[in-house]
């Protein structure tokens, strides 16, 4: 990879170079991993430090999450100042995660994908997962999505099963 990617946390100070990587992937189509609901509104520099915080905000297991959603973390990829992704790892399963969502989501931009960085990501992202007891993640994705499938298959992905055109993984992390 040329560069050396991070992941860091959300910050407001990337309004401009996120609103690049927003572009890209077309208004509308949903970021895996990015957080960013129909609510939200990302394109004022106050509506983006407002999804930014409330980013922040799931994070912190002392705040009761909204009913129906779990406490999630989030990270960007980055390459300086440019960003390349998204990665989030939700800290346990409700039935609906369990049974299509998973505890990791990603999605890496159009113009950066077949650079391993969903690969990358997500191994880096199964430290946080044991740091915070789990012994094993689920990782789904479209089980047409054979970049994703492969992706997850090397990171030590086994598939559980397929439901409703969702693949089904689970990587032990213990």
């Amino acid at each position: 990879m040329g560069g050396m990617p991070q992941l860091i946390k959300p910050t407001a100070r990337l309004h401009r170079a996120w609103l690049e990587s927003r572009d890209e992937w077309v208004r509308g189509t949903h970021q895996a991993g990015a957080g960013l609901r129909p609510a939200d509104e990302p394109d004022s520099p106050a509506g983006f430090a407002a999804w930014v915080a409330r980013l922040h905000a799931e994070e912190d297991e002392s705040i009761t999450p909204t009913p129906g959603w779990v406490h999630c973390s989030y990270w960007w990829m980055v390459e300086g100042d440019r960003i390349l992704g998204a990665i989030s790892l939700r800290h346990e399963l409700n039935d609906m995660l369990l049974d299509h969502g998973g505890h990791i989501g990603y999605g890496v931009r159009p113009s950066e994908r077949r650079r391993g960085l969903a690969s990358w990501a997500l191994t880096e992202t199964l430290v946080p997962a044991r740091e915070l007891g789990l012994d094993r993640v689920l990782v789904c994705c479209s089980d047409d999505n054979v970049g994703s499938a492969r992706t997850i298959e090397k990171a030590g992905g086994v598939l559980e099963d397929i439901r409703a055109d969702h693949r089904r993984y689970w990587i032990a992390i213990s």
